[in-house]
């Protein structure tokens, strides 16, 4: 049976740090990188008219009915969680300063530290060059990475934002299915760093 919460008031629409929506024995943490202007507008994550997040929840099977942003508070009733990297929002990331990613980088550690999820889930290769400086050159491939996060599996997704134009809308739907593949089978514990969705991606 899902747990039911009150809905979070909706408050006056401006550009301000959105929330977290984590619970305790969250399966799948998504990391951001930071808010759009439209979300800090509205309060609620992915909430560009062009973002695909929402729709590539549902038709991943990730959550069982069609959800929008203004649904995001109930993510963690599927065992889901939203978080970002940088919370301060922003017209786009060429605006983000150095000094704002090693906070947000110590901030995501903490959480996951905090919530230890089965799968900590990144929207977008930029996400991963940042976290492991290593891989800041060469091709990434989505999907299950051999590096973790404070001992936790990392899962490299495409970036939904509809600026995206590096993958076709089949291949990030790959990535989510394969998402969901892979935590159940993480927590059975039967892989790791096995699985993997096309070919590399693009810088």
């Amino acid at each position: 049976m899902r747990k039911i919460v009150t809905k979070p008031s909706q408050g006056t629409p401006s550009r301000q740090r959105l929330t977290d929506h984590i619970r305790p024995g969250v399966h799948i943490l998504f990391v951001g990188i930071n808010p759009g202007l439209r979300s800090a507008a509205t309060g609620h994550h992915f909430a560009g008219h062009s973002n695909r997040f929402w729709k590539l929840l549902y038709e991943s099977k990730l959550v069982s009915e069609p959800l929008t942003h203004q649904d995001d508070w109930r993510l963690p009733d599927w065992g889901l969680g939203l978080t970002n990297i940088i919370q301060r929002p922003s017209a786009g990331v060429n605006t983000l300063k150095p000094q704002e990613y090693i906070g947000g980088m110590e901030r995501l550690t903490v959480t996951v530290k905090q919530y230890r999820p089965q799968t900590v889930a990144l929207l977008g290769v930029t996400i991963y060059r940042t976290l492991f400086s290593e891989y800041r050159t060469g091709r990434i491939s989505l999907g299950l990475q051999d590096e973790t996060l404070a001992s936790r599996p990392v899962f490299v997704l495409p970036n939904p934002s509809g600026r995206n134009a590096h993958y076709s809308y089949r291949t990030m739907l790959a990535a989510f299915r394969a998402l969901r593949d892979a935590t159940d089978m993480l927590a059975q514990g039967l892989t790791k760093g096995t699985i993997t969705v096309g070919p590399p991606s693009q810088p």
